[in-house]
């Protein structure tokens, strides 16, 4: 979906002098001149967040950028994007922002810490955080962004890097319908789904879930490709098989984790890239933590957790999620024993 915000820049790049100046000239509609000649911040600068920034620039927005790392930072200077000392210097400049970062611990140090987003924010500003985290946490934040006259929202994200650098991601958001509607626009600028999923918190219920889900399948998949291929089976035949059959999974036919039997996947790149074995592990802990404070069973959930973690303590932190494939290649067994 191509709202008209997208569509003014996306026969070009503009730089932020020129879109301001377009919009002195009225070239742009009133409603818009407003939300456009302002800059929108952007915390996280990672796998997923300099995609997402990348295509924020492309769309014709002025944005301010701010990393841990300084060379994040630099290479997006290039393409138009303006620096930010630390967080809360955005926040005296910016009137949006989106942060994208890996954990809770992250999250608040970069909204409530020393130099945080809460010492600088102005009032009415959106917060919009695409960070997978603690849904608790999430309303928190949220109760302390009101008292300061702001708005934090969640919306978190899936797709993958891949999606991220098509701009195709889906977005799920929580928050009041109003808010709903005063961000999507520019999420939309970043993504092909913008998913109103309901009060302050419930994006993030949204994502976990579906990264559960996510990394059951994944394991899944993993296991059926690797007997299949220990059956004789050549693997990019098996991989047809199950995507023709109801076997047919988002893992199988978009990220089948076997090497070199999809291209443009972290299998087939040394399972570099992609979503980190260390972050699914986390995202299935703030899953199981879900799960014991509403009573759900979840049985898979409980056991996926559980080899995501063993992965994590046998090397595999940094690699890419779907390289349980190779550690169940390897010989792996559920008690970390060959």
């Amino acid at each position: 979906m191509a709202t008209f915000g997208c569509a003014i820049a996306s026969a070009g790049k503009y730089a932020c002098r020129s879109l301001l100046l377009s919009a002195s000239r009225s070239t742009l509609p009133t409603k818009f001149i407003g939300r456009y000649a302002s800059q929108v911040g952007f915390i996280g600068l990672g796998n997923m967040g300099t995609h997402m920034a990348r295509n924020l620039l492309s769309k014709g927005h002025c944005i301010v950028v701010y990393d841990v790392y300084p060379e994040a930072m630099t290479q997006l200077v290039d393409s138009g994007a303006l620096i930010a000392q630390h967080p809360a210097d955005m926040a005296e400049r910016c009137d949006r922002i989106i942060t994208m970062l890996p954990s809770s611990p992250h999250v608040q140090e970069v909204y409530a810490g020393e130099n945080g987003i809460f010492q600088q924010v102005k009032p009415g500003t959106l917060l919009i955080d695409s960070s997978t985290i603690d849904p608790s946490v999430t309303k928190d934040l949220a109760i302390m962004a009101e008292k300061r006259g702001a708005v934090f929202l969640d919306a978190p994200v899936s797709g993958g890097v891949l999606s991220a650098k098509q701009g195709a991601l889906t977005f799920m958001v929580g928050g009041k319908e109003s808010e709903y509607e005063a961000i999507k626009e520019l999420l939309y600028c970043m993504g092909e789904n913008v998913v109103h999923c309901g009060d302050v918190g419930t994006g993030q219920a949204a994502k976990i879930c579906n990264n559960m889900a996510l990394a059951i399948s994944m394991i899944g998949t993993s296991e059926a490709m690797n007997l299949g291929i220990r059956l004789g089976l050549d693997p990019k035949m098996m991989s047809k098989i199950l995507n023709m059959s109801s076997g047919r999974c988002w893992a199988s036919e978009v990220y089948n984790p076997v090497p070199g039997v999809m291209e443009k996947v972290p299998s087939s790149n040394d399972y570099q890239g992609g979503f980190g074995t260390a972050l699914m592990a986390k995202d299935l802990g703030l899953a199981q933590l879900a799960a014991t404070k509403t009573s759900s069973p979840t049985p898979l959930g409980s056991l996926a957790h559980q080899i995501y973690r063993m992965m994590v303590n046998s090397g595999f932190p940094h690699k890419d999620f779907s390289s349980v494939f190779l550690y169940l290649q390897e010989g792996h067994t559920f008690n970390g024993r060959k």
